[in-house]
């Protein structure tokens, strides 16, 4: 059935056939509105969200290559698994390819039970050209995860507003300093104008 993804930086709305669902995550699609009883019958849920199928959608993300900037796209499929007893689901099976003119590259959706947007992203990175990256906060030089733990997608952290403290960051020790200060959440795709080509090395996640 055809499905539509709106995306606002923050919130995630998915129209599938005429009915909606919301979340901050892809794996996290609650009904935004009571299903009906024809609803019910064909989608199933978790104590999570959606759930007991497989999403596939297409998503924009900008590209420098040689300091010129373009537009590609990510082909994105996921499939969200069975509800179990104690919460959650059985799999989450994410992959992942961009396509950028002729150069298609895809991460190998194979990096452990549960795949995310930073596994993914990461490894499709390094298997582009030398001088072309995703501008994006995935690559940003302020952007970094919790040592809590992240979500399947849109849980990094920006410390644009820490700049010079967070590129002082180089153990787990350290991170804790600037842990809780950051300036807001983002999503692996999103940018703004202060993005920065990542440093190895930087940050809590290197």
């Amino acid at each position: 059935m055809p499905i539509t993804i709106e995306n606002d930086g923050t919130v995630l709305r998915a129209r599938i056939s005429d009915s909606c669902f919301v979340g901050e995550d892809f794996d996290g699609l609650e009904p935004e509105a009571p299903l009906g009883s024809r609803a019910r019958d064909r989608f199933r849920l978790s104590n999570v969200g959606l759930c007991s199928c497989c999403l596939a959608w297409r998503m924009p993300i900008q590209i420098v290559a040689d300091g010129k900037r373009d537009e590609a796209v990510l082909d994105v499929r996921l499939e969200l698994g069975d509800p179990l007893p104690e919460g959650g689901m059985d799999r989450e099976n994410l992959a992942v390819t961009l396509q950028y003119e002729d150069l298609v590259v895809s991460g190998s959706g194979a990096t452990g039970w549960f795949e995310d947007f930073e596994d993914e992203l990461l490894e499709i990175q390094k298997q582009l050209p030398s001088g072309t990256c995703m501008r994006a906060c995935i690559n940003c030089l302020y952007s970094d995860y919790s040592p809590y733990g992240h979500g399947l997608f849109g849980s990094m952290m920006c410390f644009r507003n820490l700049k010079t403290e967070y590129l002082r960051v180089k153990s787990k020790s350290d991170f804790w300093g600037v842990h809780d200060r950051y300036e807001e959440m983002v999503q692996e795709t999103y940018f703004c104008d202060e993005f920065e080509p990542r440093t190895p090395g930087t940050g809590y996640r290197g």
